[in-house]
């Protein structure tokens, strides 16, 4: 497997021609169209990645006066074992995902990674909410913990899944953690460079290479899960470049994690306002992930300036709408005819005609997210997505939804971190 280079694609580095949305209002903003990518030289903005300090500010404000909402979330995030001061790395030399295989004999191990960066970032959550040092220390421990330990990721083709699911989530913990007295500059920079060496190398070289497959094979998750690592780690490294990569690719690349085949069909008629995702006619366990992925990598856009909730008229939030109405609602939703292309060359194809039940009724953190935002800072509807909040509430994160990957594979705790008034 070779490790993949930073390459150019085509995408003009021009300052836009649009209205780059100021994370502090809560109004929309003028239609989406298109999101240009910036010059390499101008600066990262470092806000804190996923949230900032006036998300922080709120939470303090609305604990201290006794927000249902907001202290059901805290709860829910002080009761995980994760998020405990006590936490303690178990790092691996070699992270296994797709292990016992002919390309990795050896047995999986990658629950560790999931384990110890989802504690990571609890423990950050903790401290930017509490104050209290113990608690970024112990998620510095956890993370100086793996720079320092972990070399490669192996296994047969889920090493991609590895370097995309625990990339991104390493790479948000940490930027949560820049600004924390505690991290030894040193051992810093050590880290930014484990997560280009390890993580970003690997997330390139699948999404350059599809491992030798068309560009059609992967189901959207595989390329959306790396384009979240790519983003998160263009960000914690001040790489304007790497995160331009993941925006330009949003738009314009050829793998399902392209924004407009990921959610790949938009209706229109009697039903105006729902979008299909591309994996929903294989099974809803994988739909309803998609929907978290998506969120992270709009949020971490959003607070860099650039609005991928915004996209196509709010492409993102239809695509919501339609997941939770089948999965939450239990209601019917439209089904739009889709052929996939896989194999070497495209040589496979098969036709979904309905969408699958398999999996329905998913139950993930993942819809406090886009509710906030399209309802409190876009001014929308967001009947179904609404429901899911509901559902999960109040979000939990990596330790409440059982031990299997599923409910780690996002951050999570969106009641707490997203709520607005």
């Amino acid at each position: 497997m070779v490790a993949g280079t930073m390459i150019t694609t085509g995408c003009a580095y021009e300052v836009a021609e649009i209205v780059r949305p100021d994370i502090n209002k809560t109004e929309d903003p003028v239609a989406v169209l298109k999101i240009d990518t910036l010059p390499p030289s101008v600066p990262i903005e470092h806000v804190g990645g996923l949230h900032t300090e006036a998300d922080f500010t709120r939470i303090k404000t609305k604990l201290a006066a006794g927000d249902e909402r907001i202290t059901a979330g805290w709860n829910k995030l002080t009761a995980n074992s994760h998020a405990q001061a006590t936490y303690t790395a178990n790092p691996v030399v070699k992270l296994v995902r797709g292990g016992g295989s002919r390309e990795e004999p050896d047995p999986d191990n990658y629950s560790r990674a999931m384990n110890d960066v989802a504690a990571a970032y609890q423990l950050a959550l903790r401290w930017k909410i509490s104050g209290d040092d113990a608690y970024a220390q112990a998620a510095v421990n956890i993370l100086n913990a793996w720079a320092s330990t972990c070399e490669r990721i192996s296994g047969d083709t889920n090493t991609a899944l590895a370097g995309g699911i625990y990339g991104y989530q390493f790479a948000v913990a940490a930027e949560l953690l820049r600004d924390y007295p505690g991290w030894n500059i040193e051992e810093f920079e050590a880290y930014k460079k484990w997560m280009k060496d390890v993580f970003y190398s690997l997330n390139m070289a699948f999404l350059t290479s599809h491992w030798g497959t068309c560009d059609s094979h992967y189901w959207a998750n595989w390329d959306l899960v790396n384009l979240a690592s790519v983003m998160a780690i263009g960000i914690l490294t001040d790489n304007r470049s790497i995160y331009n990569y993941a925006v330009d690719y949003l738009q314009n690349g050829n793998g399902n994690g392209n924004w407009y085949k990921a959610i790949n069909h938009v209706f229109d008629g009697e039903n105006d306002g729902l979008a299909q995702i591309q994996e929903s006619g294989r099974d809803q366990g994988h739909t309803v992930m998609v929907i978290g992925i998506l969120g992270h990598i709009a949020q971490l856009a959003w607070n860099q300036g650039d609005d991928f909730y915004g996209l196509d008229d709010n492409r993102y939030l239809k695509a919501s709408e339609y997941v939770a109405k089948y999965n939450v609602a239990n209601l019917e939703v439209p089904f739009h005819e889709y052929t996939r292309k896989w194999a070497a060359n495209c040589a496979q194809t098969e036709v979904h005609t309905q969408i699958s039940s398999v999996g329905k009724g998913a139950n993930r953190p993942i819809w406090a997210g886009p509710y906030y935002h399209y309802t409190k800072i876009k001014g929308k509807q967001a009947i179904y997505t609404g429901l899911g909040v509901e559902s999960v509430h109040p979000e939990g994160g990596g330790g409440d939804y059982g031990p299997n990957s599923g409910g780690f594979d996002q951050l999570g705790f969106g009641t707490l971190m997203y709520t607005l008034d």
